[in-house]
């Protein structure tokens, strides 16, 4: 599996095309994912290996994306930790129990994955005996920082003000809040790997909010003790967050050997900011799905063109596909970004071979 184009990609390393999946490439858009979820809750799903591996690689066998991303949430460590975790129809997730203060801090359990989180561990060896060793498979988790606005707003949030008043207002009862939350995500993502993860994506949805020197007094430490953990296993991590085109320095010295980037930042000058020793991945914009074909390739070409060739570009969208988006289109992207890309930027013996 070392020879797939995904992970020669995440290693700065000739490929023979680039490689291409999407964020919630499995989900809502599919109706062979909403066949699934009329008899079962997102919760019911993520408990059941059999199904969650089922939704795993049903994109898989659609589109001929290039890697597998495990069928989870980021909330899932959250609910062994004490967090009364529901999915409201119409309005995401809704945490019952919100972490106010020191002692709803204090009150949050550790997680040994290997009993809480079982479950998930079981599904990543389903979806990695089913693939055969033909696409690799990425195992994540959320980042300090989003979980942690998850929990104390209570839910999704547009201006994060408990967040940032916890913060500011006591920032030891934040740091030990963050603290609590990484070593549980570090745990939760080496448990990933062992159980048979390829590469490990780090959700960190909702920094964007951040000013830098916030990112780097609050939320930098935390991050860094994840991924540097989870690197100790040898798998390429992916580092993501929307909104970050004024972090990225500060998300490239938290670490991720893959810096993702939005569809706000342009991927030539976001790439120029993490430097060239780090790949990324982007970044389409989500809605472009929805414009006429031509118009999409001229957008999926214009990426590319970009990139110039460089090794280490991993094609996806800037945020996750959206609910409505029509099946044709996402598997014309991964037609268009192979087709356009073969030959581009490999090494010599490669590109003959590609001829």
């Amino acid at each position: 599996m070392n020879d797939s184009r995904f992970l020669h990609a995440c290693r700065r390393e000739p490929v023979d095309c680039t490689p291409v999946w999407f964020m919630r490439q499995a989900g809502r858009y599919m109706p062979e994912y909403r066949a699934i979820r009329a008899k079962h809750t997102l919760l019911e799903i993520c408990r059941q290996p059999d199904l969650a591996a089922e939704v795993t690689l049903q994109p898989v066998s659609a589109f001929g994306v290039d890697a597998a991303i495990l069928f989870a949430d980021i909330l899932l460590p959250l609910i062994p930790m004490g967090i009364n975790l529901e999915f409201a129809a119409g309005e995401g997730p809704v945490i019952h129990n919100p972490i106010r203060n020191a002692d709803d801090v204090k009150a949050l359990r550790a997680v040994d994955p290997h009993e809480s989180l079982d479950h998930v561990l079981q599904a990543v060896r389903l979806v990695r005996r089913e693939l055969d060793g033909k696409t690799p498979l990425i195992g994540f988790g959320g980042a300090p920082f989003t979980l942690a606005s998850y929990i104390i707003e209570g839910g999704s949030s547009r201006n994060y003000l408990h967040t940032k008043q916890m913060m500011y207002s006591d920032p030891r009862t934040w740091h030990t809040l963050m603290d609590k939350l990484a070593r549980v995500i570090a745990d939760y993502l080496v448990a990933q790997v062992e159980a048979g993860a390829q590469a490990i994506q780090l959700f960190d949805s909702w920094v964007g909010t951040l000013t830098p020197d916030d990112y780097r007094d609050y939320v930098l430490p935390h991050s860094q003790l994840i991924l540097r953990e989870v690197s100790a296993t040898g798998v390429p991590l992916i580092h993501f967050g929307t909104g970050t085109a004024n972090l990225l320095p500060l998300m490239k010295e938290a670490g991720g050997d893959v810096i993702g980037l939005d569809w706000r930042t342009p991927l030539d000058w976001g790439w120029d900011q993490v430097g060239a020793d780090t790949a990324v991945q982007g970044n389409l914009d989500p809605v472009a799905l929805f414009a006429p074909r031509p118009e999409l390739e001229r957008r999926v070409r214009a990426i590319l063109d970009s990139v110039a060739g460089r090794p280490g570009h991993i094609f996806n969208l800037g945020h996750g596909i959206l609910p409505e988006t029509p099946l044709e289109n996402v598997k014309a992207v991964v037609e268009m970004v192979h087709e356009f890309s073969v030959g581009v930027g490999l090494a010599p013996a490669l590109a003959q071979e590609v001829a």
